[in-house]
This record gives structure tokens, sequence and C-alpha cells, in this order.
């Protein structure tokens, strides 16, 4: 209690809960959504040949969230966009990663030291978004644990959960990619960050909200660098999901990793290739046909 007292953390923990999101933190949300949108099968193409698609796509992945959770709460679904500071900062976003000339905002922010630190406050953006959900439902209703974990849920991971009806603005349909059916690690941290809010605003959990606001987010944001820089899309829950899914469901064990490898070696095979392989077989269709020549 005295390296507590010394420290200060809970005077830190009641700052960082308190800080402004607007502009730094938000605009980092942003640029890391539409990057993600980016990297969509199709998406550069939409955005030559549909603009208006393409930016309504990329205001989904920055506002999917707000979107849905406010249809769930019985809300108007554009209130969200009465918010012009919001909208201007990702509309430009949007625009620099598309559209800038060489690619140049877009090669900047995915250079992997700066993008590193971009999802490191993003997720500093989405535990805030789960604590504000799980907030707004607990007031509306008080004694309703199950809304609130919905709703706190779909705050953090609305976009993803909005995954196919973005998908169909693009002209693509793939129900199999339903989030609901395959959770990344973001949409089954934000379940599982969901229920200790809710826990917390219920006062089962004896901790504060700045507290687990802090915490949470050194969770996340930790978890979430060390991922990006693999480059991994796994789950560091997987384990112990594994198991508790084979306890109490009868699950197999291992399927969900023989998933992720099933999902990996199908986009590794859908992925465009390198242009280091493409130089090697063009050399190789020339040599052929040079030797076809001599024939």
């Amino acid at each position: 209690m005295e390296v507590l007292d010394v420290l200060n953390l809970g005077e830190i923990a009641q700052y960082f809960s308190k800080m402004a999101m607007f502009p730094v933190f938000d605009l980092a949300y942003y640029i890391v959504s539409i990057i993600y949108l980016k990297y969509e099968p199709g998406a550069v193409e939409v955005s030559r040949k549909s603009p208006v698609a393409s930016w309504l796509c990329a205001m989904l992945y920055c506002f999917g969230s707000y979107i849905l959770a406010d249809i769930m709460l019985g809300v108007s679904p554009i209130d969200y966009f009465h918010n012009n500071s919001h909208i201007l900062l990702a509309s430009a976003v949007w625009y620099l990663i598309f559209y800038c000339p060489l690619n140049l905002f877009y090669k900047c922010v995915a250079f992997l030291p700066v993008k590193l630190v971009l999802v490191a406050m993003k997720e500093v953006v989405r535990t805030r978004k789960i604590a504000a959900g799980v907030h707004h439902a607990y007031h509306v209703y008080h004694h309703g644990w199950l809304i609130m974990v919905i709703t706190g849920y779909v705050k953090g991971s609305g976009v993803a959960l909005m995954s196919n009806f973005e998908q169909l603005l693009r002209g693509v349909w793939k129900p199999e990619t339903n989030e609901v059916l395959n959770m990344s690690f973001p949409t089954k941290a934000s379940l599982y960050g969901a229920i200790l809010f809710t826990l917390q605003e219920a006062h089962v959990l004896p901790v504060s909200k700045s507290t687990l606001i802090c915490l949470f987010t050194l969770f996340m944001a930790t978890t979430k660098v060390f991922m990006t820089a693999r480059h991994s899309h796994g789950s560091p829950f997987a384990l112990l999901e594994s198991w508790l899914c084979h306890l109490l469901f009868g699950s197999p064990l291992g399927v969900e990793d023989a998933h992720d490898h099933h999902h990996s070696a199908a986009a590794a095979a859908s992925a465009p290739l390198s242009p280091a392989k493409t130089k090697e077989e063009l050399s190789e269709v020339t040599r052929k046909r040079k030797s076809k020549k001599a024939e």
C-alpha cells in the first residue's frame, strides 16, 4: 500500500480516465480503422470507381459502433453524425489514405513503428467506448446486466459486427466471415471488457472505474501492439477458451487453432503475389519463350 501511495496510481488512473480523446486519440482511431479498410480486398478499386461507397464504408469503420449501439437503445442511427468535427476529421483521413499523391500518407502511417503507436492509441479509445456504452445502458436499464454487456460489447466492436453490411456497400457478400461465428481478438476482448465494466458498474467488482479503465487499456494496448508487431491474428485467450469449451460444451480441443491455421492458409492463398514472386514467374515465362524461339 505504501508503494501505491508513493506512486499515486489512483490519481494517475483518475487523470487517465478523464483524458480527452478528441482530437489526438480519435485521429489515431480513424487512421487505423481506415487502414484496415484499405486492406480489404477490392477496397482500393471501389475508391476509384465509387468514392461515395468508399466514403460510406470508411464512416462505418469509424462510427459503426455508435450507429449499432444507438439502434439498440432506440436512438436515431444517424445521431452521431451531428458531430461535424469528427465527421470532417474522419473524412480527411479517408481522403488522405486513399487519394494522397504517391500514397505518401498511407506509407507514413503504415510504417510499422508509427502504426504500433497508432494501434496502442486506438485501444485507448476502444476501452473508453466500452466503458461509456456500459455506463449509458446502466442509466437506461438500471438492472439490465445483459443489456449493459451487449451495449458495451457493441460499442467496442460494432464495426466488426457490421462487417457483412459494410461488405455489401463494396459489392461483396461473404456470410461465412460473420464476426459472431469467427470472433477476432478485439471482438472477444470487447465482450470480456463489457462484462468487467458491467460488474464494476453494478458494484460487484471491488475496483474503481478509473482503475479498471487504466488496467484494461494497458492490457489491450500491450496485447494488440505485440500482435501487430508479430503480424499475428490469433488470440491470447485461445488456450483457455479451448479448455473451457471442451469442459462446458464438449468441443474438441485444438479446433480453434486448426481454424486459425486454415484461415491463415486461405488468406495466404487468396493474397496477391509478392513482387519478388511475380518477377520470378515473369523471368520463367521469358526463358521459356526464348527456348521455344531457339528450338
